[in-house]
């Protein structure tokens, strides 16, 4: 499989790339967004998805890891091929894509072209515990290359976890001004789920 392409875009639509790598000329189909993203750069390193069937073989573009995974769960859901979850991800940002799906908000997929309350739903159910187990993974990769700051990544986790993002830093913050303190975002997050249960 293609993990990503480095080369030079040569031709480029809202939802299609021509890639030159070494010569070869690739068809990357790409989200409204990453095309945005890419605006007005010529060379360019474009994360894949190589997508195969009997009949044809497809190369899907990003411009970001967390794009791409949500592509790859989207056609992972029965009814959603690499078309709509390509139309999904130009309707809406890889961030709110995710939020709509952790907070079960199917009106937010309204605003998509074809994606019916039915498959809205159906998103909704296939996904949201696989979101939610890869934030908490994501979470403590962050923790771990020390990126972040503990309420932010305490804060990202419970926000995951479906709290929204008021009811989560009050309890941050309530867990932060106890006598002794959590030090670990496992701590935090463990100590502010106590207060919001």
């Amino acid at each position: 499989m293609i993990a990503y392409l480095r080369g030079k875009i040569t031709f480029r639509s809202p939802t299609l790339l021509i890639v030159e790598v070494h010569g070869i000329g690739y068809w990357v189909y790409v989200s409204l967004n990453t095309s945005a993203a890419l605006a007005g750069q010529e060379e360019v390193r474009l994360l894949v998805y190589q997508h195969i069937r009997e009949d044809q073989q497809k190369l899907y573009g990003f411009a970001s890891e967390e794009e791409r995974f949500l592509f790859e769960q989207l056609i992972s859901v029965s009814g959603i091929g690499p078309g709509t979850a390509q139309l999904l991800l130009s309707g809406m940002t890889a961030e709110e894509a995710r939020m709509a799906i952790l907070t079960e908000d199917v009106q937010a997929f309204k605003s998509v072209k074809g994606i019916g309350p039915k498959t809205a739903k159906r998103v909704i159910l296939d996904l949201k515990d696989k979101l939610v187990k890869h934030s908490g993974e994501t979470t403590l990769i962050t923790s771990a290359s020390g990126s972040n700051t503990l309420k932010d990544e305490a804060l990202s986790a419970l926000l995951a976890l479906g709290f929204s993002k008021a009811q989560a830093l009050k309890a941050i913050n309530s867990s932060l001004k106890a006598e002794k303190p959590p030090t670990t975002v496992e701590e935090l997050v463990k100590s502010a789920l106590g207060l919001l249960h």
